[in-house]
């Protein structure tokens, strides 16, 4: 009775690692078939990237502290 007992007692600790599946998404091995997104000068800016890089730019200048503290 006791070893009948031990083995129920013993089987799922046995089993876990037969009912593994594989859990890594398929995006990770190349498989991902989603849209490809745009990038911002191509969607904001008609692909001009100096453009884009001048907005970028002249955001960048406009949240600077030291320029806004001194006009």
């Amino acid at each position: 009775m006791k070893k009948s007992c031990y083995l129920i007692l013993a089987l799922p600790l046995l089993l876990t690692g037969c009912l593994e599946v594989d859990q890594h998404p398929e995006w990770i091995r190349g498989e991902y078939a989603g849209k490809t997104d745009n990038r911002h000068p191509q969607t904001h800016f008609h692909n001009d990237r100096l453009a884009w890089s001048a907005a970028i730019q002249n955001r960048n200048q406009k949240q600077n502290e030291y320029n806004r503290a001194n006009p």
